[in-house]
């Protein structure tokens, strides 16, 4: 494919341009709305990385590119974002975490549901460990009923990880959410459909290595997750959708979001007091997690 890099916002777009060339696909310019780097970064960026085009507005990207992947650390932008690409039938790739509201998931399941190749999301959903151990005959493993997982850093950019490593390991089907309490990082419960249990730990705090705890009913697994490989894991899974090589998605669209839906009845959850909330109860009236908020002091860590 042809990729467009749709803000620099974070680190992934220097650390995903190698793999994305790699697995033979040509990146052929980036724009930048200046969310969080000044104009000089961009220009820099584009030359270090040998991209030879940096677009002074979206829409001058959309007819040279078969994919947008887009980078913004305000989610509450990635709709927006993708929309030009949408709409000329262009494929999208949108960073974590995919979205922080109600409204913006239902616009992605409804292009979902209207064709358009559109995927994302954590890298954990797809990390190699977890991978390897479902691989594992279940006779010798286990079935697995409940797990704990965690992260740290802040509770939504960074803590959609561990809402993902959980959902990889436990597959699809979070029902409910109940925030549990505090003890150092947010604790909370998450239900599955059929009755199974899950645990987090996510919050502000220090970063913490991406771990998750299985147990089954022959023992139990410490998994922690080697950062080293999860880029790679994430782009070899989405990529060959993106490029039409395939019709099936890595994950459909109402499974890709579940994290992210979860985490947004977690938040409700505290809001609550602890009361369980399902995630067919959210409401486009809740009012989610805020990317501009986040985004803003992103840029003042960055540049004080």
């Amino acid at each position: 494919m042809r990729i467009g890099i749709v803000d620099l916002d974070t680190s992934h777009p220097q650390n995903w341009i190698p793999i994305e060339r790699d697995l033979g696909h040509e990146v052929v310019g980036i724009f930048d709305a200046g969310d969080i780097h000044p104009a000089e970064y961009v220009r820099d960026f584009a030359a270090q990385h040998s991209v030879p085009k940096v677009y002074a507005e979206l829409e001058e990207m959309v007819a040279d590119v078969d994919c947008a992947i887009i980078h913004a650390c305000d989610w509450d932008r990635h709709i927006d974002r993708a929309l030009p690409f949408i709409e000329a039938g262009k494929s999208v790739l949108l960073d974590k975490p995919v979205v922080g509201n109600l409204g913006d998931a239902q616009q992605l399941l409804d292009w979902a549901a209207a064709g358009h190749r559109v995927t994302g999301g954590s890298s954990l959903r797809y990390a190699a460990e977890v991978v390897s151990y479902l691989q594992e005959p279940v006779t010798e493993r286990g079935k697995v009923q409940s797990a704990f997982a965690g992260c740290g850093t802040d509770e939504y950019n960074y803590g959609i990880h561990a809402y993902s490593l959980l959902s990889a390991l436990m597959g699809p089907g979070i029902r409910s959410v109940r925030y549990l309490g505090a003890s150092g990082l947010k604790h909370l419960q998450l239900r599955w459909a059929d009755g199974r249990l899950g645990y987090l730990a996510v919050g502000e705090g220090a970063w913490l290595p991406f771990h998750v705890t299985a147990i089954t009913d022959k023992g139990v697994r410490q998994i922690t997750c080697d950062t080293r490989t999860l880029y790679r894991k994430l782009l070899e899974a989405v990529l060959p959708y993106l490029a039409g090589e395939t019709d099936v998605p890595p994950h459909p669209m109402a499974q890709l979001i579940e994290p992210e839906l979860a985490a947004l009845a977690a938040r409700q959850s505290w809001l609550r007091g602890g009361a369980e909330v399902f995630l067919s109860d959210l409401s486009l009236a809740d009012e989610g997690y805020d990317g501009d908020v986040f985004a803003r002091g992103y840029r003042r860590a960055k540049y004080p």
